[in-house]
């Protein structure tokens, strides 16, 4: 088997801002991904993050192991009686053969040695077991001139400072190899109402900003904060934001 490639954790430093400005996933694509697998004993949420999918997996599933590579991710999970949370890669999440029923990746695979992360795959999942990963772009505010400023905030300002990973995403995991009987799923969408505050939140807690604010000693949100304002109107007025989800599943 090949070796893992070293982890670069892109999120510890903004692990607390990440755990409460990011959107939550639509219950449908939980119900759905129940239905996709004959057990619900147990189910394997890799690069869990902050637990965003782990918790809705848990009142579905007997057991959840919630794996992340990150320290400051799982130091700021969101609890649960049925979720084990454990800092470990993707690549060596240190479970047994044929103990889970369901893996998850939820905005993540495009950090993950492919080729090594599948084999742990498939010797971790149960015989007729899934795996389903899903990823998603720049939110859709409503309103073109919104749409306009966020699309430029994402890929002219903090742009640079996107890892290359950033290019799988973009793609919607197109360009991956998948070697699973892939199941093909109904479109799922995450939408938040949202005032301004926790848009501007949100984007403060991409691994771009905070590699803007590395390199600079400066928070690009700020500056943005003034553009957007006279878009978007009162701030406290919420909007409904929008994230197309593309995602892929297959048989185990």
């Amino acid at each position: 088997m090949p070796e893992a490639k070293e982890f670069s954790d892109h999120f510890g430093s903004v692990s607390s801002s990440y755990a409460k400005f990011r959107p939550t996933y639509p219950a449908d694509l939980f119900d759905w991904l129940v239905a996709i697998v004959p057990g619900h004993a147990a189910a394997w949420d890799c690069a869990c993050g902050s637990g965003q999918a782990s918790v809705d997996l848990a009142a579905r599933f007997g057991r959840v192991i919630a794996t992340d590579a990150s320290a400051g991710q799982i130091e700021s999970a969101v609890p649960h009686a049925r979720v084990e949370y454990r800092v470990a890669s993707a690549e060596k999440p240190g479970l047994p053969d044929a103990s889970v029923d369901l893996v998850t990746v939820a905005q993540a695979l495009h950090w993950f040695d492919i080729a090594v992360f599948f084999a742990e795959v498939r010797r971790v999942t149960k015989r007729g077991g899934a795996l389903a990963v899903w990823t998603y772009g720049v939110p859709r505010l409503g309103d073109p001139k919104c749409d306009e400023l966020a699309q430029t905030f994402y890929s002219v300002t903090v742009g640079p400072y996107w890892p290359p990973e950033r290019a799988i995403v973009e793609a919607g995991y197109r360009t991956l190899p998948f070697p699973f009987d892939e199941i093909v799923p109904p479109a799922f969408a995450m939408t938040a109402e949202w005032e301004m505050a926790q848009l501007l939140g949100y984007l403060a807690s991409w691994s771009a900003t905070a590699r803007y604010v590395a390199a600079h000693g400066k928070n690009p949100v700020r500056k943005f904060a003034e553009v957007l304002g006279s878009a978007w109107g009162d701030p406290e007025v919420p909007r409904t934001i929008s994230w197309p989800l593309t995602l892929r599943a297959g048989r185990v």
